[in-house]
């Protein structure tokens, strides 16, 4: 069976994640998360959290399916080494794998399409970024102010 993702599936994933605690939602493609490619669409509003994290085991790839997005990413101390706009200049990117990154929603409506290698694995304590807040925590607000105006070399510090 062809699997598809639809304007209607779009709108249901997109009011599923406006009512959702973290203001995101995910619809995975994939059969089971033990499969060996991760693919899934993530919609992604104003205001979710996406702490600065990498992924050891994988590279990452990122086209947005609606709205715009924000991709930093950075070095090991912090610094901010890119800055993309996926969605406006960029239509996809893949992010190698061991590279710290964050991503910015900065649309309503937002939907970001990902395919990394599988299976699923959540992402370690060691793979957040040292210093930066955890989900839940009073600066995450600080913390998505300062994504959205960081440029290439600044640090995010607490």
């Amino acid at each position: 069976m062809i699997k598809q993702i639809t304007q209607d599936t779009l709108c249901d994933l997109i009011t599923q994640a406006a009512h959702s605690p973290r203001l995101r939602q995910n619809l995975n493609i994939h059969p089971v998360p033990e499969d060996d490619v991760q693919r899934l669409a993530i919609a992604m509003e104003p205001g979710t959290y996406v702490r600065i994290h990498r992924h050891p085991h994988t590279w990452e790839m990122l086209t947005a399916l609606r709205g715009r997005f924000l991709v930093l990413t950075y070095d090991e101390s912090g610094k901010v080494t890119e800055r993309l706009w996926l969605g406006a200049e960029t239509k996809l990117l893949e992010i190698p794998a061991n590279t710290w990154h964050s991503v910015l929603s900065l649309d309503e409506g937002g939907v970001i399409f990902e395919v990394k290698h599988g299976a699923y694995q959540p992402v370690q304590e060691q793979d957040y970024l040292p210093g930066t807040p955890p989900e839940g925590d009073e600066r995450v607000k600080a913390m998505l102010e300062w994504y959205a105006k960081a440029e290439v070399g600044d640090v995010y510090t607490l």
